[in-house]
């Protein structure tokens, strides 16, 4: 499964040790990715997801759950960067970036 998701977690992993990928992409590769598969949202602030639509073209939907992903699963990272958002956010406020991030567990 592919997951878009706007941050990491350790509580996103079973309880045993694990071999972490972190690879930076950018917009253009997030784009294809996540255009190119069934991928679920796990942006769980409205105002991203209203950003990340307009970013991506496509609809990000808000879904905060709790992740756990598997050895198998992909997290496309949109790391925010910058102020809070204000409320009702549609687009990045002035020195604001989303950079990406490819996350995978490795292969034991």
């Amino acid at each position: 499964m592919i997951y878009l998701v706007n941050a990491f977690s350790i509580n996103m992993l079973d309880r045993k040790a694990h071999k972490i990928e972190f690879t930076p992409i950018i917009l253009d590769h997030a784009k294809k990715i996540l255009n190119s598969s069934n991928c679920q949202s796990g942006i769980g602030h409205y105002d991203l997801a209203n950003i990340l639509s307009a970013i991506l073209g496509l609809k990000v939907e808000v879904n905060r759950t709790t992740l756990k992903i598997e050895p198998n699963d992909t997290l496309i990272v949109a790391q925010y960067s910058g102020e809070r958002l204000p409320e009702g956010a549609t687009s990045l406020p002035a020195g604001a970036k989303v950079e990406f991030w490819v996350v995978q567990i490795l292969p034991e």
